[in-house]
């Protein structure tokens, strides 16, 4: 009989101590259940680890971008449409050239495409903006004075004329002078040959984060005219992706390669000296300086000040320097006579 009340004393304290433990076991759970709950609430709001920003874009890259910035002369004759690469820039300069005839300074950094151009001349305006990115310039010869400038400050370009033509190839889908190309491969061998890829600077530009509200007036189409029977670019607002999609002449400006039309993130047309020259209609324009402007973003526009600062045209705003949005963005220099009222059209919708 004490062997039995032995073994019930015994169950019993092992139920006891059973249920007791579960009890503990309980608590346990639901203390550390809060901390488990606190620590996803956190998670939730602490933002995710954000990567390396292309310099000239603003945008998220998988890996710093440590090559310098290219600058190819593109050629904008009717003849050179549509060119090739120009979807893939980071930043354009439109600039006239010549006559009635503008030309782009194409800067690449983030993604350099294997075919770009027609490739052509080079002027010592588009000189002094790519000096400010301490960009490499591919170009086929140049004004005299930007030929001679080049030279004589040994600055690093690739021109098919002098000392680059290994850089450059001819196509034969078009005639000369709208037929030369070059492309990444070519460019990285080039700046390896000549050492171009080596002891450079590449400029801070000021970007807004995507969700900033834009500040200015409506305007869903913008026109800009440089020659009113063969150079008219517009910018039509796409208010889906944010950006601008532009137009030559009332029809869609696209890549050669992929047949995407062009867009912009930002546009910036501003307007500066414009002096001629020569009977061949070159120019000298003064974009180391400052002068007036609009700067088009997300479907909006305000007239801003343009200044040359740290080598770099940028947008300010009662002296303070107005961010980008992330993405590529197009600047249209413009001379300053007639000016902005008389060569822009800013409009709320596409007439």
């Amino acid at each position: 009989m004490k062997h039995v009340q032995l073994f019930l004393l015994a169950l019993t304290a092992c139920i006891v101590f059973s249920a007791c433990s579960q009890k503990a076991g309980d608590t346990q759970d639901s203390a550390q259940q809060p901390e488990t709950n606190q620590t996803e609430e956190q998670a939730q709001q602490e933002p995710p680890e954000q990567g390396p920003l292309a310099p000239l874009t603003g945008r998220q890259v998988d890996e710093p971008l440590e090559q310098r910035i290219v600058g190819v002369m593109i050629d904008n004759h009717p003849a050179a449409r549509p060119q090739s690469g120009l979807v893939h820039a980071d930043i354009v300069y439109e600039i006239l050239a010549e006559g009635p005839i503008t030309r782009y300074l194409a800067l690449f950094h983030s993604h350099i495409p294997d075919v770009i151009g027609p490739v052509r001349s080079l002027r010592p305006y588009y000189l002094d903006i790519a000096r400010g990115y301490d960009a490499v310039v591919a170009h086929a010869g140049g004004s005299p004075a930007a030929k001679e400038e080049v030279i004589r400050t040994g600055y690093p370009s690739f021109d098919d004329t002098r000392n680059g033509g290994f850089v450059f190839y001819r196509s034969d889908h078009r005639q000369a002078p709208h037929n030369l190309y070059t492309g990444r491969a070519l460019l990285e061998e080039g700046e390896a040959r000549f050492g171009y890829d080596e002891n450079y600077e590449i400029p801070a530009l000021r970007f807004k984060p995507e969700a900033e509200a834009m500040n200015g007036q409506a305007a869903e189409w913008l026109e800009i005219v440089y020659d009113s029977r063969y150079y008219q670019v517009a910018y039509e607002y796409e208010t889906g992706s944010g950006t601008y999609t532009r137009y030559i002449n009332g029809e869609q400006h696209t890549d050669a390669e992929s047949g995407q039309p062009l867009t912009a993130s930002n546009v910036l047309i501003i307007e500066a000296s414009h002096r001629v020259l020569d009977d061949a209609g070159r120019r000298d324009i003064k974009v180391q300086g400052e002068g007036r402007g609009y700067l088009c973003q997300r479907g909006k526009w305000q007239e801003i000040t343009w200044k040359y600062q740290d080598g770099v045209i940028r947008p300010f705003v009662d002296g303070v320097e107005v961010g980008l949005y992330p993405g590529n963005t197009w600047v249209n220099i413009i001379p300053d006579n007639p000016g902005l009222e008389e060569s822009v059209s800013l409009m709320r919708h596409k007439p």
